[in-house]
């Protein structure tokens, strides 16, 4: 069983990415559509190829960083084996975007022409470019982490080969922490300057080929919302299967169980991917709207019901039916993923009252949009945050009650994984929006008849639904799978109690904890709003020097590669210092404050982080649906006060959705590996 388990994972692993594979032969064998279309379309991956290039050059120098840092600062506990394990988990995330973003700039001009023959083909070949990327997540995910598991626990035999493969988890932690920041403020600096000066100043369309910066705006999409949102998602899966195969790897639960409780993680995992890829077999529609939401809903929903009673006979089948009440944990862990999934769908999708709410205040002025956003989304956090504290608290006490004394942080490990067994299809769902996105603004450029643009608009508005029901699903994993961690972390300490009063160390680290995911999202807020003032300078700038430009005279075109090349060095450099302080924070407070600081400087980090992570994702989410909702022809659609009033409230939203806010989950889980893998450094 020790051996063989692990190779069946490995080998669900493969057929995921065999799969995907398949999907990839499908959507190339598309028709890419006229030659205008192919030209659009190669310039958004022209674009993505060189941000993802370059972003990619300054990662590199980081991994290279860590690896000298881990080597010689654990030296004495297998550094460089860990060392190797952190290589190996950045680049299985490196090449999970590198895949996706390859598909993605390609699937868009295939599902424009798609929808020229109507919505159900349409979705097929967008949904099925985001399953490539989901499917590969899965599957590079899970293989990575399973062949790190098979060489240092089966073939090598190290009594801490956990501590080890948790250096895999933080290899995706760092790319999926550069990846999301800077494809996050690419994506929202070229998407602000475009709407300010296109939409607001200029009174031109959405995507049209006029505006300078529509091209960087494609591009944004793809870099930021499938290779950013695959990263953080891959980092999140990862991260909630080393959680519990850290905590099964030593005390209670590995006196009571011994292996099998490393295992579970795997085998559950393992069944989760098949469960994806049956998950996407089926979604088939005929119609947009609703129905292109319904086929996407209900296949992730499959997923976890099918993911769910696997994961029942496989905590019986490993544990035994003494100890089947850990099926309670990942049940838990499945439920509360739906209900956080079905809030970010109320309050961000414009069926539902928040969202309509939110765009009649637009009636009355920007002002009030953007109060009414603040408010819906910080409303939008009460069921979120009950419904993972309940999911902890059952947990902890059916996970207590199967293995007396240790099985309780044991369970919430499993909770999180419960959440995120079915990453394939979730990831899928979540990158189906970009293409679609991407696919509106081929239709614009390409100047296709207006019921291609409306059907591609239908697609772009359920994808942002989608967006948000993903972002909460890796949010709230990431309070889950940060949790387990930090009990691994004070197990692994020797920290099991905290003197509040008696001791200031720990208020002082939670005082910390709580500033620091205020001052991360002051960071990379200011690096959008930076950005974006430098786009608009651009777009500006060509308008008043390149004559007949604003006009839209025949064979004037404005210089696309120049808003692309600006916005990338722009967010590369604009990444570097978020993304350092996620890693070098835990280091500092852990060596110069000690374990008691560090501990509650965790504590505050995430409780803060996952309150700011849902009320950002859907306060953005709401503001950019409500001006959907009105483009639609509501409340008198585009070109009136309205319409102004609500491009201002999306245009605030953008960073808070797609940069800040899904950064924030990465931000609390890497400082939480940080502080587990260095223990050694601070505990003598």
């Amino acid at each position: 069983m020790n051996t063989w388990v692990p190779v069946a994972v490995v080998g669900s692993a493969v057929f995921s990415l065999l799969i995907a594979a398949v999907f990839a032969r499908f959507v190339l064998k598309a028709d890419p559509g006229s030659e205008r279309m192919r030209e659009i379309s190669a310039a958004i991956q022209e674009g993505a190829s060189a941000f993802i290039r370059r972003e990619y050059m300054y990662v590199g120098v980081f991994i290279a960083i860590m690896i000298v840092l881990i080597s010689v600062a654990l030296r004495d506990t297998h550094g460089w084996m860990i060392a190797a394990c952190y290589v190996f988990g950045a680049a299985c995330s490196l090449g999970a975007g590198f895949v996706g973003l390859s598909i993605s700039t390609r699937a868009n001009t295939r599902t424009t022409q798609a929808a020229r023959t109507g919505p159900g083909p349409a979705l097929l070949v967008a949904f099925r470019s985001g399953a490539v990327m989901g499917l590969t997540v899965a599957g590079l995910g899970l293989l990575g982490l399973t062949v790190c598991y098979i060489i240092f626990e089966v073939v090598l035999g190290y009594y801490d080969s956990a501590n080890i493969i948790l250096g895999f988890s933080l290899g995706a932690s760092s790319v999926a922490l550069f990846a999301r920041v800077g494809g996050g403020i690419f994506t929202k600096a070229a998407d602000v300057g475009a709407d300010l000066v296109g939409k607001v100043e200029a009174g031109i369309p959405e995507d049209d080929p006029r505006n300078p910066a529509v091209i960087a705006d494609n591009v944004g999409d793809n870099v930021g919302d499938v290779a950013g949102m695959g990263a953080d998602l891959y980092e999140s899966y990862v991260a909630a299967i080393v959680a519990p195969i850290a905590i099964a790897a030593t005390g209670v639960v590995f006196q009571k169980v011994g292996v099998k409780g490393m295992l579970l993680p795997l085998a559950i995992t393992g069944a989760g991917v098949l469960c994806s890829v049956a998950g996407s077999m089926l979604v088939r529609t005929k119609k947009g709207g609703r129905s292109a939401q319904r086929a996407l809903t209900w296949s992730s929903y499959a997923a976890s019901v099918l993911a769910t009673v696997s994961s029942f006979f496989l905590v019986w089948w490993l544990l035994g039916w003494k100890n089947v009440g850990m099926f309670w944990s990942v049940l838990m862990g499945v439920v509360s993923g739906i209900v956080i999934g079905l809030t970010s769908e109320y309050f961000t999708s414009d069926h539902y009252r928040p969202v309509k709410e939110l765009a009649k205040s637009a009636q009355t002025g920007a002002a009030t949009t953007i109060i009414r956003g603040i408010a819906v989304g910080m409303l939008s956090t009460i069921i979120p945050i009950v419904a993972v504290a309940i999911a902890m608290g059952v947990s902890f006490i059916t996970g207590n009650r199967a293995i007396a004394g240790g099985g309780g942080i044991y369970g919430i490990g499993l909770a999180a994984l419960g959440m995120l067994c079915t990453t394939g299809i979730v990831v899928s769902v979540d990158a189906y929006g970009p293409v679609a996105d991407n696919a509106g603004g081929i239709a614009e450029m390409a100047e296709l008849e207006p019921e291609v643009r409306e059907i591609t608009d239908g697609l772009d508005s359920v994808g942002n639904t989608t967006a948000a029901i993903g972002k909460g699903f890796a949010i709230g994993s990431a309070a889950l799978a940060a949790l387990a961690l930090f009990a691994a972390f004070a197990q692994a300490t020797g920290l099991t109690k905290i003197d509040m009063i008696g001791d200031y160390k720990f208020i002082v680290g939670l005082l910390l904890g709580v500033m620091l995911p205020f001052v991360f999202s002051a960071l990379t807020l200011n690096a959008v709003g930076r950005a974006a003032f430098a786009v608009v300078e651009e777009v500006r700038r060509q308008f008043r020097e390149i004559p007949g430009l604003r006009e839209g005279e025949p064979g004037v075109k404005p210089d696309y590669g120049k808003c692309v090349d600006m916005t990338t060095r722009t967010a590369i450099y604009e990444m570097l210092v978020p993304g350092s302080i996620a890693i070098v924070a835990p280091l500092l407070i852990g060596r110069f404050l000690g374990i008691e600081s560090l501990a509650g400087f965790l504590a505050g980090a995430l409780a803060c982080g996952f309150l700011m992570a849902i009320f950002m994702a859907n306060a953005g989410g709401a503001w950019d649906n409500a001006k959907k909702y009105i483009e639609g022809g509501e409340l008198g659609g585009k070109g009136t006060p309205t319409h102004a009033a609500a491009v201002v409230g999306d245009t605030v939203g953008d960073p808070f959705k797609d940069t800040s806010g899904p950064s924030m989950n990465i931000l609390i889980k890497v400082m939480t590996v940080v502080s587990l893998i260095f223990v050694p450094l601070f505990v003598k």
